[in-house]
């Protein structure tokens, strides 16, 4: 499969390419159109790119986990860049998982007040998620992401070839936010991920490829309608922070070190799913259908944290928080969801502890 899906709007212009075996031929081509390039490479990642010859290319290795979109983590990217001779004519390329983008991003986003910005993410999470929509940023000691921009890239390249070399954990982790797609948005989808969630974690590249195509084309609609996420109905691009309010809140009670991102996220999903439910918004039977999948596909679904009061205290942090209350992006249906607005602290945590 090869595609390239194009935005172009008075909001928002980026371009996204599905291709195989393409990073090094894709770096190259922008080296070709920039007078320098900086590649920003997870540490971690093993590939040959053969870019010896290309002398306006810079490469930053770079070691990558949550812990480094800090405030220190900003300063030290954003220094290594400008000791390197980057000016308002280079372009950043960051290679690697979420992290990686959101940091580089953020530091391309105000660097020089703006460097062209491009995308090669190596994890299937970043793949169907984190790539895709223009968000980066950074954690505070108060909660994750609180400092960031909206800034799109210029051009993300999806090559599923990196993923071979990815352990089954990090391809569970990607897996839990296609699911979120499917349950916000696509009842369908979330059927066919039922028949084919075997073959998609084996990394069957048909499948593999449609799972992704399809998952981006969910997000892209409300970034398309809601690029700031500035809208509270259910059309906001708030709706696919499904299952993050509660997974980022875990991930800060655990210091980012328990769970990675899917596994949080994975929990998070199924806790907000059993809040819609107490709601009385999702039916009982739909949950344990969700519940049911996630549990054959091996995804987490429980830490008994979420009965713990800090939870509450890190929650009222939450970015999409307003008027005292939690906000929640709750489903009332699989492949339909809803901006809740209406829980307070109290009753947040009257609800988890019954659930």
């Amino acid at each position: 499969m090869q595609k390239k899906i194009k935005i172009k709007n008075k909001k928002l212009e980026t371009s996204i390419l599905i291709k195989k075996n393409f990073i090094s031929n894709f770096i190259k081509n922008i080296a070709k159109k920039n007078e320098k390039v900086f590649c920003i490479i997870d540490s971690k990642i093993r590939i040959n790119l053969n870019l010896t010859n290309q002398k306006n290319i810079i490469i930053i290795s770079f070691k990558c986990g949550e812990k480094i979109k800090t405030f220190d983590g900003y300063k030290n990217l954003a220094e290594k860049l400008i000791l390197k001779g980057v000016n308002r004519k280079s372009v950043v390329i960051a290679i690697g998982g979420g992290t990686l983008g959101d940091l580089a991003g953020f530091v391309a986003s105000t660097l020089l007040r703006g460097l062209d910005f491009f995308l090669i993410p190596t994890t299937l999470l970043s793949q169907v998620d984190s790539s895709i929509g223009g968000k980066n940023g950074i954690n505070t000691i108060f909660g994750k992401n609180l400092l960031g921009t909206f800034y799109q890239p210029k051009e993300v390249l999806i090559d599923i070839s990196i993923l071979n070399s990815l352990p089954k954990k990090e391809i569970r982790s990607g897996y839990a936010e296609i699911i979120k797609h499917a349950l916000i948005k696509d009842y369908k989808f979330f059927c066919w991920l039922e028949v084919n969630s075997k073959k998609l974690l084996n990394l069957n590249k048909s499948i593999l490829e449609q799972a992704i195509y399809k998952s981006i084309i969910i997000k892209l609609f409300y970034v398309i309608k809601d690029d700031r996420e500035l809208l509270l109905n259910n059309n906001s691009r708030a709706m696919l922070n499904f299952g993050h309010t509660i997974g980022h809140a875990i991930e800060k009670y655990y210091d980012y070190n328990k769970f990675n991102h899917g596994e949080a996220i994975s929990i998070g999903m199924i806790t907000e799913a059993k809040i819609s439910n107490y709601l009385g918004l999702l039916s009982s039977k739909e949950l344990e259908k969700i519940i049911i999948h996630f549990k054959k596909s091996g995804l987490k679904t429980y830490d008994n944290i979420i009965k713990d009061k800090k939870i509450i205290k890190i929650l009222s942090k939450d970015k999409k928080n307003f008027q005292n209350n939690i906000n929640f992006s709750l489903i009332d249906k699989i492949g339909s969801s809803i901006f809740y607005q209406k829980l307070d602290n109290k009753q947040v945590y009257k609800i988890l502890k019954k659930i």
